[in-house]
């Protein structure tokens, strides 16, 4: 049995000094005690909180940073221009770099202090769109990543069937990603023998890319047959969304699916940006988790979600790194709360009257990432997955800080270097703020990025 002694600890609601955690065999809590003193064999941190899950991520586009930043000859720069960006640059990726590719991300993902990650995997064919002889070739390299890095997975194969909400076909870069609906269950199946050559905490779930890419009666299909698993898909991202789905439909994309569709707790909906007052509090009131990626978001100019809106009404909210331009759980935080006070002229908007701001974002993404994973997780508390990272006190943005201020020090002035160790499901990956197969990792991705460079 591992332990951990803490200085601080956010055990529950509350702060707790000179905490001690243990973790079972199995990766999960046995035991957590407060007012002891630290063992001949503890790992010591100073500050110990429940890890968040990063609830949206597609691995491949993480190298892909620094390639899209230069305007294009449009006078609108946008979400579409840098689409055909990504088309043409995952058009050249192989098998292999694909894992090296997804490997660094989840490293990256670890140091930020994330534990657990949903991979929103769209990536399934080779180029032009012909199956690889093995349909799961792309799926077990995501899986292949997750176990070398050992962050904990929900891989989340992803249906993609046309190439926009008036059905017209796929074209282009799309080839790779297209299924019809029995060979996607086909791929779906096979994601469930991957996650079951994973630790145990490794899980599956069911991913229609968007009312884009998925129609309405496979859509429809898919939420009666998910069983318990989660259930993601990305929507209201664009404002081009909201009018060709106006066309189709006669309504709003996420007005339409709240009529249509049965959405509730297990369903994670990335995005959300573009939504009516009414939309905002009906998905709140579903139970569904909005899955926002803020600086995603802001890079590509999708646009600002109504989280004051949102919140009040009751809504469940976790982040993701979407394109992993930047992985970092601080920043994630500090854009969602700065884009607000942008649009409103205020400060402190997510929390309530005497709230901490850091607390508030921090408490909220736990459980929405927790939820949205189908994970056992975000509590630090006997019975959970054993996510947890420790903050370094010695950093800057946290000397001379405690309790709530803590996470307001890390999430409003820090950032990736504050995080000086994270266990996955028990799994003690970064120590000392490095993950502990950084070396080989890296060394393989700037191996596989020389050869993407050189053809690209």
């Amino acid at each position: 049995m591992a332990t951990i002694f803490a200085r601080r600890a956010l055990t529950g609601k509350v702060w707790q000094a000179d905490v001690v955690v243990e973790i079972a065999a199995d990766g999960r809590i046995a035991d957590v005690s407060s007012g002891v003193h630290p063992g001949a064999d503890n790992v010591s941190v100073d500050v110990l909180l429940p890890a968040p899950a990063n609830l949206h991520s597609h691995t491949f586009q993480r190298a892909m940073a620094g390639l899209s930043e230069a305007r294009g000859p449009s006078v609108h720069d946008s979400f579409w221009t840098w689409r055909e960006i990504m088309y043409r640059f995952l058009d050249i990726l192989s098998p292999e770099e694909i894992e090296a590719i997804a490997a660094l991300a989840f490293m990256e993902m670890q140091e930020a202090g994330f534990a657990a990650a949903a991979e929103f995997h769209y990536l399934h064919h080779r180029p032009r769109g012909l199956p690889y002889d093995d349909l799961g070739e792309l799926s077990a390299r995501i899986a292949a990543a997750a176990g070398e890095t050992g962050i904990g997975l929900t891989l989340l194969p992803v249906h993609y069937a046309q190439g926009g909400v008036d059905g017209r076909p796929l074209g282009g870069g799309q080839l790779r990603f297209g299924n019809d609906l029995d060979r996607y269950m086909k791929l779906a199946d096979q994601a469930a023998g991957l996650a079951a050559s994973l630790p145990a905490d490794a899980a599956t779930g069911l991913a229609p890319h968007s009312l884009r890419a998925v129609g309405a009666s496979d859509l429809k299909h898919l939420a009666e047959h998910r069983g318990t698993q989660p259930f993601h898909m990305h929507i209201a991202e664009q404002e081009k969304e909201l009018e060709e789905t106006l066309a189709a439909y006669g309504a709003r994309p996420v007005e339409w699916l709240l009529d249509n569709v049965a959405v509730d707790h297990r369903w994670c909906l990335i995005h959300c940006t573009h939504m009516q007052p009414a939309e905002t509090e009906g998905l709140a009131a579903s139970g569904a988790v909005a899955g926002l990626c803020p600086v995603t978001e802001a890079n590509l100019g999708d646009g600002i979600f109504d989280g004051a809106r949102f919140l009040a009404a009751g809504g469940a909210f976790g982040i993701g790194s979407d394109s992993n331009i930047r992985i970092t759980v601080a920043g994630e935080l500090r854009q969602l709360e700065y884009s607000q006070r942008l649009r409103d002229r205020l400060r402190v908007v997510l929390a309530g009257a005497g709230e901490s701001s850091g607390r508030k974002l921090y408490d909220t993404a736990l459980a929405g990432g927790a939820r949205a994973l189908g994970r056992q997780a975000g509590a630090i508390a006997p019975g959970m997955w054993a996510d947890l990272v420790a903050l370094d006190l010695s950093r800057s943005s946290l000397f001379g800080l405690d309790a709530d201020r803590f996470l307001d020090g890390w999430l409003f002035a820090g950032g990736n270097d504050a995080v000086s160790d994270v266990w996955s499901a028990g799994r003690h990956m970064v120590r000392d703020g490095r993950h502990v197969r950084r070396d080989a990792i890296t060394a393989r991705y700037r191996k596989c990025m020389n050869a993407v460079m050189a053809r690209l």
